[in-house]
Parts: C-alpha cells; structure tokens; sequence
C-alpha cells in the first residue's frame, strides 16, 4: 500500500484544467467562489492506495483530478466485486453512509490527485448555495442509474454483452476527458479487475475478449484499447449512444 502524501494545495478551482472538458456543465462565479472555499486541498497519492477503507470512518468527500481508481466490496473470505471504476471529474464517497462507516473500499489504479472536501461541511451547500446542493443530488442519482444498468449486465446480458457494455462505458467515459488518444485509450486495469467487476472468473473474462477480439470488436494489447466500430460495439452491448453524458463537476 502507498501511503499519501500530505495535502497541499497547488491548483486553484478556477484553474481546474477538468474545466475544459465539454461534458462538464459550466458554473457561475458565485459558484466557483463556493467551491472554492468549501475545497480543503489536494491529496496526492500513487497506485494501490486506499482512499476509503470499508468498515472505516472517513471525514473527507473527494473528486478524482487526475489517474484511476475503483470502488469495492468484499466479503468476510476476501472475494471482491468492483462496483464501480472511478475516472477524473468523479465525485467520490457520497455512495454510501454520509456520517457512518464506509460501506465500500476506493482503491487508486495509478498515481493520483484528489480534491478534498470535508464531509461535515456539505450541509452548507444545502444551506447556502442550492444549484451545487441539487449537484450533488444529481450525481448521487447518476450513480445509481449506473448501477442499475451494471446490474442489469450482470443479470441479463450474457458474458460477452456485459464485457461490451462495460468496456464501452469506460471508453466513452474516457474519452470524455481526455483520455483518448488517436481512438486509443490506456486501461490502468488488470484483467483480474475486470473479472471482478463483470462477476466472471477469470478464464472466463480472458475468453470472452478473446471473443470481441476475434470478431473484430476491440483491440486490446499491453493495456491500450482501440474499438474499431463503436456503433457496432453498442449494437453488440445494446448500448445506448444516444444518452447524454454531460455532468456536474465539483
């Protein structure tokens, strides 16, 4: 495990470079003002560092500025499910109890920087500026539409739908911002992680991008990810390409 580096506070919100991304609404200068003294600084840590521990109090909200990580759940004999992978401009740790324990773990993917709110502090968002209170609302909704539609993968698409679905929703949400490059994106991920998100063994999830490979769906090879036809691909994972993606940023 990394540990964290101490916070510090080298990137003011106005500079914030995830404002540049389309998919981000934009916000007004109150706005800016607010989240601005609401954020307690930055953390920076690197691959394989707990941001949240399961079963652990954690007195910080965060959004992920830079790197990757994911959200997960474990049982008693340490076999873990990925609910979730967590990309720049995420808002994390409102998934869950909101004064209580953690009921899931964050794990960082990679070298990362996140902003820090404290948590005891949202209340006054509610109070006092109620557009970045219902932001707030709207991301937590936004989650679990996410996950319905995970779960609905899990339960309804066959293996070869879900790895689709799941690949194309992390394409998608990568190339939102900025990530892709020349219609390649770096995975920071293992097969083994996204074994655990899809719910498949392993063998089974190295069989099943076997599958999309050969039938010239992905392209996957020393962690970079090309989809030649997305609107093949969505068809495959009946996706849909129609449905908006912009969001709040805090």
């Amino acid at each position: 495990m990394q540990a964290n580096i101490p916070f510090s506070y080298d990137i003011p919100c106005p500079q914030c470079p995830l404002r540049m991304c389309e998919v981000f609404q934009s916000v007004s200068d109150d706005e800016l003002d607010f989240i601005s003294a609401l954020k307690a600084g930055e953390l920076r840590t690197g691959p394989g560092s707990t941001v949240f521990q399961e079963g652990m109090p954690s007195d910080q909200l965060f959004t992920l500025l830079e790197g990757w990580a994911f959200r997960y759940k474990t049982l008693d004999d340490g076999r873990r499910q990925i609910t979730s992978f967590v990309l720049p401009g995420d808002f994390i740790g409102i998934q869950g109890s909101m004064l209580g324990d953690m009921d899931h773990s964050v794990e960082t993917l990679t070298p990362a920087v996140l902003c820090s709110f404290p948590r005891k502090r949202v209340w006054e968002l509610y109070q006092n500026c109620s557009s970045l209170a219902f932001d707030i609302t709207w991301l937590a909704a936004r989650q679990e539409s996410i996950l319905n539609e995970h779960l609905l993968s899990l339960g309804r698409r066959n293996a070869v739908e879900c790895a689709a679905y799941y690949i194309l929703h992390l394409y998608l949400r990568a190339h939102d911002v900025g990530l892709v490059t020349e219609g390649r994106v770096r995975f920071p991920f293992t097969q083994e992680h996204l074994a655990d998100a899809l719910g498949l063994s392993l063998v089974h999830t190295n069989k099943t991008l076997k599958k999309l490979w050969a039938d010239g769906l992905i392209q996957w090879e020393h962690g970079w990810c090309f989809i030649p036809d997305i609107a093949r691909l969505a068809e495959l994972a009946k996706f849909d390409l129609g449905q908006p993606r912009t969001r709040p940023l805090l």
